[in-house]
């Protein structure tokens, strides 16, 4: 099949070039053309490598371009929504990175425009195709864990004076920032919480008022789930973990980024023997399969794994978990 023609929007956010490095490096896309309004992102992207030799153009030439399938949404958080909101209006399949805006009734304009227009809208949340998410999303289908009773997960880091600075623009803190990754995961184990409970701290003695320091519990019928995020930790990407226990099982992935597992079963279950055991994966690269994924759903090849009602309830929970308000 011809590659699908996708163009970006954005320099601005954190994941931009490894989202636009992966698309580059994929037979399934042609990037057509980038774009930031920003002249002083502009000029530091021209020199990376990921944007090296690409169209700079306006939106809206972008919007317009012959045979353009879907946008890659990467601007500041604070233009997220109303970029992805002109990109859909324009009949665009999104994919729009994390986390969805503060402004959740527009966020749900857009999905809701989105699911009219049978567009994919892809959340750039980066654990979703992380083989450690995969694992445990198998044992599930299996019901090798059995029903689930608790969830904790940790996603901090430590971050300097100028990166406090910038997280500080969003009253959401750490949890809006990093914790908005492993809510999703969250979510798609044990859906939409009855109740939840923002605990934001400012534990640095420092004059910026990031809530640097942030805890989250959800709560479910016969379960609970505990949500940590900080920037910090020293060394805090080598705790980032996920840990899922049911009444037949446990999976802990620790670390995210270059996971590896330990399992335990009560019984023997296809190839894991009963007791905790260790589980490998082949190193993972970010970005690389859920660019593939999007390539398969936007062909018809597959159904989106996510759905518009799942986006919508990870977004409210990111916000009530930050101490955020939903109108």
């Amino acid at each position: 099949m011809a590659p699908i023609k996708i163009g970006q929007i954005g320099v601005g956010h954190a994941h931009a070039s490894g989202k636009m490095a992966a698309y580059r490096a994929s037979q399934d896309y042609e990037v057509v053309g980038i774009v930031e309004p920003d002249s002083a992102l502009r000029a530091a992207a021209r020199t990376r490598d990921p944007y090296k030799g690409l169209k700079w153009m306006s939106r809206e030439q972008l919007l317009n371009s012959p045979g353009l399938k879907a946008v890659a949404v990467e601007t500041r958080v604070r233009d997220l929504l109303d970029t992805a909101e002109a990109c859909i209006d324009a009949g665009m399949h999104v994919h729009l990175d994390k986390p969805a805006g503060s402004n959740l009734p527009q966020f749900k304009k857009i999905l809701d425009t989105a699911a009219r227009k049978h567009l994919l809208l892809q959340m750039g949340y980066m654990y979703r195709y992380n083989p450690g998410f995969v694992l445990i999303r198998d044992l599930l289908k299996q019901g090798w864990l059995g029903e689930i009773f608790e969830i904790h997960t940790v996603m901090s880091k430590l971050v300097n004076s100028d990166s406090r600075k910038q997280l500080s623009a969003y009253k959401g803190g750490t949890m809006f920032e990093l914790g908005c990754h492993i809510t999703d995961g969250v979510l798609s184990i044990l859906g939409p919480p009855t109740r939840v409970h923002a605990f934001p701290r400012h534990s640095a003695r420092n004059d910026d008022t990031l809530a640097d320091n942030m805890l989250a519990v959800l709560e479910y019928p016969r379960a609970t789930v505990t949500v940590r995020s900080s920037v910090n930790e020293v060394d805090g990407g080598a705790r980032r973990h996920f840990c899922v226990c049911g009444s037949q099982g446990t999976v802990h992935v620790q670390p995210l980024d270059n996971p590896s597992a330990r399992v335990a079963l009560s019984s023997r279950r296809g190839k894991y023997r009963k007791g905790y055991q260790d589980v490998t994966f082949p190193k993972y690269v970010r970005y690389i399969d859920d660019a593939a994924d999007m390539a398969r759903i936007i062909r018809g090849e597959k159904d989106a794994d996510f759905s518009y009602e799942h986006d919508y309830h990870v977004q409210k929970t990111v916000l009530q978990a930050s101490a955020l308000p939903l109108d």
